[in-house]
């Protein structure tokens, strides 16, 4: 177990294959982008129908989310994630057979669970075996890893398309599922459940495996310990506890507004964006999905070299700022039209000035605060409440964008979502605190002392 590692052994490599999961959430997030065409043409799909499909996969994560905590607390971080490896092989086999849509959405669901899970698991095993000088990055690996998986799924999908080998396109998740599973046994515990579970000994062996001689193994597993000393958590917490209450509030809060942006309809329906903007063939959709996908995937470099540097409230600042432009710009040229090549292809960047927002900004960030901000003893609850909102607020903006498109037209419909940034940027300024450089302790502490919400990364008062 824990000492088949040694301290030779890079916590960035752990934090990385166990990422992984990350990858399969972009995968499977991307995936349908490029198939639903395809889809629609086979079964003859009603604009409901393709609502369902894509949504499909959003309700699964959200009942996964929810059973996330119960397996996060009761097996661990780490066997959560194989529970959702397993899912993720099994869901893209069936999406692969399927023979009709009904299978089709049960398969989503599948993969919807496994999203979930996995969507919980990962960014709370990462801040829990991350040293807090490198937390921050080392979360981000989570999103960079999800939008590297919705670039392979663009570019599969372009590949595929030519074909039109639509069950190739959800098939080939599969492989990276089975390589997760396979990284997953080599993996330690995380130490803060091990801890929470009475296992001492095993919680100190595994921080010994993992920290480097600039650590100090002692007095973290002290922290850890101090912070276990009250035996409530969970929902028993939340009833008792006002303080506990605004930690959850501020998780929902976070995951409403990283949803309300809007990325996730520029991630599903990029091809109608494309569309929309004037780019009438199928290979110039396509490839103006892996464009958005591979700026994606760059800007999200951009997290990982200034969350620990920035902090994380400045730079979902600028986040905020940027995507408010990009949309806004957005929603002014669909109001103009694409009347030349130059409308059209200045409609495709603002679209990546708004990618580029979010993978700075709002894409990892939340994840990395939600599993940031949550007491110990409640922090699987917390981020089990935060989580499912993510993913119904998920399904239902993939369930409602077509017929909102259809209904205020594709200027007024970017129009909304420019004054929902817009509103973030204030929410940004009065309640998310900056947890930089801050043990996940320390800021259990200032919560539970009853600080601002925005204070609670401020260092703890000894006096």
């Amino acid at each position: 177990m824990a000492k088949t590692l040694t301290k030779k052994y890079n916590i960035v490599v752990i934090c990385f294959l166990a990422a992984i999961a990350g990858l399969l959430f972009g995968m499977d997030t991307g995936v349908i982008s490029g198939a639903l065409p395809f889809l629609s043409k086979e079964f003859q799909l009603t604009a409901q129908a393709e609502g369902q499909v894509v949504s499909a996969l959003m309700f699964g994560g959200a009942v996964g989310a929810i059973l996330a905590g119960w397996l996060s607390w009761n097996i661990g971080r780490k066997y959560s994630l194989v529970i959702a490896a397993i899912l993720f092989v099994a869901g893209s086999l069936i999406c692969a057979v399927t023979p009709n849509v009904t299978v089709l959405v049960f398969a989503r669901v599948i993969l919807g669970l496994a999203v979930g899970i996995a969507s919980f698991a990962t960014p709370l095993y990462l801040s829990e075996v991350a040293p807090e000088r490198i937390r921050g990055s080392m979360g981000t690996f989570y999103q960079l890893l999800i939008t590297i998986g919705i670039l392979a799924a663009f570019l599969s999908d372009t590949a595929f398309s030519q074909a039109e080998a639509w069950r190739w396109m959800l098939g080939i998740v599969a492989l990276p599922a089975a390589v997760l599973l396979i990284a997953l046994l080599f993996l330690p515990r995380s130490p803060r459940w091990l801890a929470a579970k009475g296992r001492t000994k095993q919680a100190e062996e595994v921080l010994q495996s993992i920290r480097g001689p600039e650590d100090n193994v002692e007095k973290e597993l002290d922290e850890i310990q101090d912070s276990l000393r009250i035996k409530q958590y969970g929902f028993p917490l939340f009833k008792k506890n006002k303080n506990f209450r605004r930690s959850v509030g501020l998780g929902v809060l976070l995951q409403i507004m990283q949803q309300f942006t809007g990325i996730n309809i520029v991630l599903y329906y990029a091809p109608k964006i494309a569309e929309v903007a004037g780019f009438a063939s199928t290979a110039e959709k396509m490839w103006t999905m892996v464009i958005i996908g591979l700026v994606n995937v760059l800007a999200t470099f951009i997290a990982v070299g200034i969350i620990d540097r920035w902090g994380r409230r400045p730079t979902l600042l600028v986040g905020f700022v940027v995507m408010a432009i990009g949309m806004g710009v957005l929603s002014l040229m669909l109001s103009i039209g694409s009347t030349n090549p130059f409308a059209q292809y200045f409609t495709i960047l603002m679209v990546l000035v708004f990618i580029i927002g979010f993978a700075m900004s709002a894409g990892p960030l939340i994840w990395v605060l939600c599993s940031e901000i949550q007491p110990l003893n409640g922090r699987d609850f917390g981020i089990t409440v935060s989580t499912a909102t993510n993913w119904f607020a998920n399904m239902l903006i993939a369930y409602t964008f077509l017929p909102l498109l259809t209904w205020m037209g594709p200027a007024l419909a970017f129009l909304v979502y420019t004054i929902l940034n817009v509103i973030f940027i204030g929410f940004t300024l009065w309640f998310v605190p900056e947890t930089k450089n801050i043990s996940l302790e320390h800021i259990e502490a200032n919560l539970m002392a009853g600080k601002k919400l925005r204070d609670i990364g401020q260092p703890v008062s000894t006096h």
